[in-house]
């Protein structure tokens, strides 16, 4: 009698097939999807079991679990510095390590488009898994949902991120206090000009890049740079940029603000752009810079700490916490005035990350 040959299926076409709506059905299609390119990519231990979650080792004795969780639906999906993918990482890791947690493990979901570019997505997928090797932080589960043709953009990413807070640590919107140093750790505005300069297919003399890159690094060497209860406020300034950042902080803990705007730091090509397109520097997004409000007396020792790390080498001290019942953040001019710094009205510049 002749053996019985095993199921045969073929592989997927990566180079150039699309995504269609089996892929999204639960079937083989979907499971093939799953294991020639997620699990290819990702590829880690609590992954490779295939459970519909994972369990993982508890954070270490005196640790406090944060968890945090971001949307992205940039546009275009690929722009200099980065994509969908590396920027689907670095938020969430960004948004765990301005609670001053360490990192510990990602969930993804994809929402595709029937129609989609495989090769677009590997592309993505890889970008993903490269970020989260590089920062050391394993995607250990995830989901993926197919929609139909025109009623999604390519590629939607959520992500949710696990980390670990050591005792002592309590950063926090409304921990800042009149006297507080305010500093930012680089120059602004890259991340949301750069996609703009993409979309508009804008050229400057000085190329636009995102500064999308993950944050917990450059945290951790502010901690051990100090006590940490010198460190009051992080945030990494995304939508709505320093201006919408600073606002709420203010708002949260009933202060004011005082921003010396010689001291804040701007590319030319980020200050070019804003003046081709009318648009205020302190709106636009970042992906790879954190603010931090500190007690007085830490500031330079944070400050040295920040120009020792390769992600904060232009940090700069750019203002002041100080006591105002109406909550306001004021810049100090050039010119030697003042003028308000509000929110951020409306929506700038849509499908920045």
């Amino acid at each position: 009698m002749n053996a019985v040959k095993p199921a045969y299926l073929r592989p997927l076409e990566l180079k150039r097939g699309r995504v269609d709506l089996g892929f999204g059905a639960g079937g083989q299609a979907m499971a093939q999807l799953i294991t020639e390119l997620f699990a290819r990519a990702f590829a880690n231990d609590f992954l490779a079991r295939g459970d519909d979650g994972a369990v993982l080792p508890a954070p270490a004795a005196g640790e406090r679990l944060v968890m945090a969780t971001d949307a992205h639906v940039v546009s275009p999906l690929f722009f200099p510095g980065g994509d969908i993918g590396s920027l689907a990482v670095h938020g969430t890791i960004n948004d765990l390590a301005v609670m001053g947690a360490r990192p510990l493990y990602l969930a993804a979901s994809f929402i595709l488009e029937e129609g989609f570019a495989l090769a677009e997505l590997v592309r993505i997928v890889d970008s993903m898994a490269a970020a989260s090797r590089a920062a050391g932080v394993p995607v250990v589960t995830g989901d993926t949902k197919v929609v139909e043709r025109g009623k999604g953009d390519g590629v939607f990413i959520t992500t949710t991120g696990i980390g670990a807070l050591l005792a002592g640590r309590d950063p926090g919107g409304a921990r800042a206090r009149p006297g507080d140093a305010i500093l930012v750790s680089g120059t602004l505005g890259d991340h949301g000009m750069a996609i703009m300069a993409q979309r508009e297919a804008l050229a400057f003399e000085s190329e636009l890049r995102s500064d999308s890159a993950a944050l917990h690094g450059l945290v951790e060497a502010l901690y051990a740079a100090v006590e940490p209860a010198a460190i009051h406020v992080l945030r990494d300034p995304t939508r709505g940029g320093l201006a919408s950042t600073l606002n709420e902080i203010a708002g949260q803990s009933g202060v004011g603000m005082v921003l010396d705007e010689a001291a804040i730091p701007l590319s030319p090509a980020v200050q070019a752009a804003c003046e081709l397109l009318g648009l205020d520097a302190l709106n636009v997004a970042n992906e790879g810079k954190l603010v931090l409000v500190c007690a007085p007396q830490a500031a330079e020792v944070l400050l040295a700490a920040m120009h020792a790390h390769p992600l904060g080498r232009q940090a700069a001290r750019i203002g002041e916490v100080c006591a105002d019942p109406q909550h306001f953040v004021q810049l100090r001019t050039r010119l030697g005035g003042r003028r308000m710094v509000d929110w951020l009205a409306g929506e700038a510049l849509p499908r920045i990350c």
